[in-house]
């Protein structure tokens, strides 16, 4: 089956940075065919929903952001590792959350789709990262 598992969360202070990983494997969810899904990253805080991080096409040349976080956070994945990462640089103490990576059909993401998690078919367990004031 389809697995996806954050890494690189943690405890960091505010100003820094931190980057999370996202390893992908499945027996159809990998290598090439990693090129028909669009990934994202989503995050859950305290008390709050989850909510849209960062999204972009596995085959590249597009990826969008949450007006939270543009200009400090980059999404980018290495095709050869299948895998998937969140450079968080300046964070602040709202972005302490939960961190989830998650995987959706790539036709999905080009309609517009990329931010509702429900339109995501896989998900990661997420990896809890803290930002200390």
């Amino acid at each position: 089956q389809v697995q996806l598992v954050e890494s690189g969360g943690g405890l960091v202070q505010s100003g820094n940075s931190l980057k999370l990983s996202c390893a992908a494997s499945s027996g159809t969810l990998n290598g090439g065919t990693l090129n028909a899904y669009a990934m994202g990253w989503f995050r859950q805080g305290p008390g709050k929903e989850r909510e849209f991080v960062a999204a972009m096409s596995w085959i590249g040349g597009s990826s969008n952001y949450a007006d939270s976080v543009k200009g400090r956070f980059t999404i980018s994945r290495d095709k050869a590792k299948s895998t998937l990462y969140l450079q968080m640089n300046s964070v602040v103490p709202e972005d302490t959350a939960v961190y989830y990576c998650a995987a959706m059909p790539l036709a999905t993401y080009y309609k517009g789709g990329y931010y509702v998690a429900g339109n995501y078919d896989y998900w990661g367990q997420g990896t809890q990262v803290t930002v200390s004031s």
